[in-house]
């Protein structure tokens, strides 16, 4: 049975199951992480093209083919950056839109319109004609990341039990995991059709994009999105039927009292920038930079030029980001088993000495055997950094990478919940943009010193994670004010003194 808050704000178990429908939905809506995963890690793949090059970026291929290149240099170019990391630009803005919408519409028309605009995106990019074409083909896959991303771990947490809201909510990093070794798959094979291989791979996703569009009718509003939208008894019925019992005026109440408290707040973003929201707010924002800059996306973005760049020929460097790939997804399946058992901050702190570790020796190693412009790794050397590389893919997939969209998903207050989470989406999403877009250059610029670079903020993620980010597991939503931040030795100072305010007004 999960345990959730009542309208008084005490702990009650409450009945219900997980029902087939739930799970169900469940997997429909983290389709849209899939989405996610597989733009992530199919430009990397398809950047790595000799045919895409030639027709889009000839600068860059001449640069490639080139007897003498520098190492760390050879795919430096803005504009091939550019195709990578427009996608997230646009999903920046779109998730303030998607916020506005998940708001005012719900979470399932939301999902709906993100697979649209993944189905745009998917038309542009596989069937385009110049580099106008694919870039605006990304722009739109952008803008359906960015509703996806807003609308689905919310979607996650509002359907699932207390007891696993960890665990059904990482389904979503789950599936982004899935994509990402779904996209690593289809380059090492399109990789030697010429000269459409590329098309092939930026056509396939096509495939998930429909059936997040198809499915995305069959699933649920949330319960508590409807209340909030005064669709009282339709909420009721949904909540019945995704708890699979009659029996749902416990839990049906506390969801009441939470939309009632939630629309006295007329204005929800002056509501966030108040201090009793500090603490929810600076943690999301935080969680999602950091998340970047463990330079995860970094080396799923461009992994197999990463380890083309140690010594890998064409094919074993698409193979080792299949191996990554693999690891990303069975650590994410560890994480959903233990982030409900172990808690969210064990496993950060454990990653962040793992990956900490990671990239500190691959670091040294390119540092002492890689140099600019002659010879590669040794095999050996080289297949150590894959496995260094799986290491610290291992850790984050365990840890940042879930718990970096969990956490901001869970700690909002449901009259702030929807504007800050989309700080949150579009946090992340700004940037992702920048090390989408500056990962090549500092590549070629800082060289090994790249790895020490991403060590440094894994070090300031784990002080920042040991003093400031307190435990949530098992605290229901609308009870994190009282039992965590109220509890904190520093947070609880921002929620006293809103308290503060509050009681000097009604005097």
């Amino acid at each position: 049975m999960p345990a959730v808050v009542s309208g008084s704000g005490e702990n009650q178990e409450f009945e219900g199951r997980i029902t087939v429908y739930v799970t169900v939905c469940v997997i429909i809506a983290a389709f849209g992480g899939l989405m996610f995963g597989y733009d992530v890690g199919i430009s990397g793949g398809v950047t790595f093209m000799d045919d895409f090059l030639k027709k889009f970026f000839p600068v860059v291929y001449k640069k490639k083919q080139h007897a003498h290149e520098n190492n760390y240099c050879k795919y430096d170019n803005q504009s091939l950056q550019l195709f990578t990391s427009s996608l997230y630009i646009a999903a920046l803005i779109a998730s303030f839109v998607a916020s506005k919408v998940c708001s005012k519409a719900g979470r399932k028309p939301t999902v709906q319109i993100a697979s649209i605009f993944f189905l745009i995106g998917v038309v542009l990019t596989a069937g385009d004609l110049n580099i106008e074409m694919i870039i605006f083909g990304r722009i739109f896959l952008g803008f359906g990341v960015g509703f996806a991303n807003q609308a689905v771990p919310l979607f996650l947490s509002e359907i699932a039990p207390t007891n696993i809201r960890g665990a059904l909510n990482i389904s979503f990093q789950l599936f982004i995991t899935i994509g990402i070794l779904l996209s690593n798959l289809v380059n090492y094979f399109t990789a030697n059709i010429h000269p459409h291989g590329w098309r092939i791979s930026l056509g396939i996703a096509g495939i998930p994009a429909s059936m997040l569009c198809v499915g995305s009718i069959l699933i649920c509003e949330t319960p508590t999105s409807l209340i909030e939208r005064h669709k009282v008894e339709k909420g009721r019925k949904v909540l019945r039927k995704i708890r699979g019992v009659e029996n749902v005026d416990d839990e049906f109440d506390s969801i009441v009292h939470a939309c009632e408290m939630a629309r006295q707040v007329k204005d929800p973003f002056r509501k966030l920038m108040k201090p009793v929201s500090r603490p929810p707010l600076v943690i999301a924002i935080c969680m999602q930079i950091f998340q970047q800059f463990t330079g995860i996306n970094a080396v799923m973005f461009y992994a197999p030029v990463l380890f083309q760049t140690v010594g890998f020929g064409n094919d074993a460097a698409l193979l080792s980001s299949v191996i990554t790939g693999l690891v990303n997804v069975f650590s994410t399946i560890i994480s959903i088993y233990l982030v409900d058992k172990a808690g969210r901050r064990i496993l950060l702190l454990e990653a962040c000495v793992q990956m900490l570790i990671s990239q500190v020796i691959i670091g040294i190693i390119l540092f002492k055997g890689l140099k600019a412009t002659g010879a590669n790794l040794s095999k050996g050397e080289a297949i150590f950094v894959v496995v260094l590389v799986c290491t610290f893919v291992m850790g984050f997939a365990w840890s940042w990478g879930p718990l970096g969209w969990l956490i901001p998903s869970e700690t909002f207050p449901l009259e702030t919940r929807s504007v800050g989470f989309a700080f949150a989406v579009s946090t992340n999403m700004l940037f992702t943009f920048v090390i989408a877009q500056a990962f090549l250059s500092m590549l070629c610029k800082m060289q090994a010193g790249i790895f020490f670079f991403f060590a440094a903020w894994i070090i300031i993620m784990g002080v920042f994670t040991w003093f400031l980010l307190p435990e949530t597991k098992g605290v229901p939503v609308d009870s994190m004010v009282d039992k965590v931040w109220k509890q904190h030795w520093f947070w609880r100072s921002f929620v006293a003194e809103d308290e503060f305010r509050t009681d000097v007004k009604v005097v």
